[in-house]
């Protein structure tokens, strides 16, 4: 795990923020965590056209940092690194939707390699692959997975575009016609809640971290070793020995129905 500071300074930098919540210790526990901001910034902006710069991307993630810091409680357990990232990445794609971002050089890639993908299509009477897009365009490797990054990227939209004008004036934008999607069942969410209580049942409180963060926080093997001061081969380690365990005691919960009856 990376830090700037020493452990007992940081310890005091933290309990002095939560007394006084000072800008001065503030400013250095952001200091000392923007190297999570640059992380995110890095790997969302590795899959955006070349036009997007990351320096864009790190100023939105230090005001989700600047979030995680104002909100955060220790009481719960949760150290401060696995509760900030999915923050600083939400500010980060906030930032993405709500600016029109896509240069028009970028829309016109897109829809270049949308017209040769129906082309193949209509030709071929299916979904080419993506070698067979690539014959087809006849461009190097490198170029045409640049096309393919930038058609991606044009997916995101502004949620302040403008889709109508209605009777009275008002502006409708996108954000007030866009699906949310967050939106999600208590029961759906009781039964996860459930399952997870079921599957991690008997493990260690590392061993439970790391199939929630794996499963749930979408976390790399890499990114749970920075969290839980481990490395990423012990990580996969103990990773693949926890399913061992499940799928064996669900091997053996399943046999005992069996024999029962």
């Amino acid at each position: 795990m990376q830090t700037t500071m020493t452990a007992p300074s940081l310890a005091e930098t933290w309990a002095e923020y939560r007394t006084t919540a000072s800008r001065q210790s503030r400013n250095r526990l952001m200091e000392n965590y923007l190297y999570i901001v640059k992380y995110n910034s890095e790997r969302i902006g590795a899959k955006l056209p070349d036009e997007v710069e990351v320096d864009d991307l790190m100023s939105a993630g230090t005001f989700g940092l600047v979030d995680a810091l104002e909100s955060f409680d220790p009481q719960r357990g949760v150290k401060f690194e696995t509760y900030c990232a999915p923050r600083i990445r939400g500010a980060i794609l906030d930032e993405l939707r709500a600016m029109d971002w896509v240069p028009r050089l970028v829309r016109s890639r897109a829809n270049r390699l949308e017209r040769a993908r129906g082309t193949l299509e209509a030709r071929i009477g299916r979904k080419p692959t993506v070698e067979e897009l690539s014959d087809h365009l006849k461009l190097p490797d490198d170029e045409f997975e640049r096309l393919v990054r930038d058609s991606k990227a044009v997916s995101l939209v502004s949620l302040s575009r403008k889709q109508y004008e209605t009777d009275s004036c008002r502006d409708v934008r996108e954000i007030d016609v866009l699906e949310d999607r967050r939106v999600t069942s208590p029961v759906d969410e009781a039964q996860k809640r459930d399952l997870r209580d079921l599957v991690t049942r008997g493990l260690t409180r590392a061993e439970r971290l790391i199939l929630i963060l794996y499963y749930y926080e979408q976390m790399t093997m890499k990114e749970i070793g920075h969290t839980l001061d481990l490395s990423e081969s012990r990580v996969s380690q103990m990773h693949s020995s926890i399913l061992a365990r499940l799928k064996t005691q669900l091997e053996r919960k399943k046999r005992v129905p069996e024999e029962a009856a």
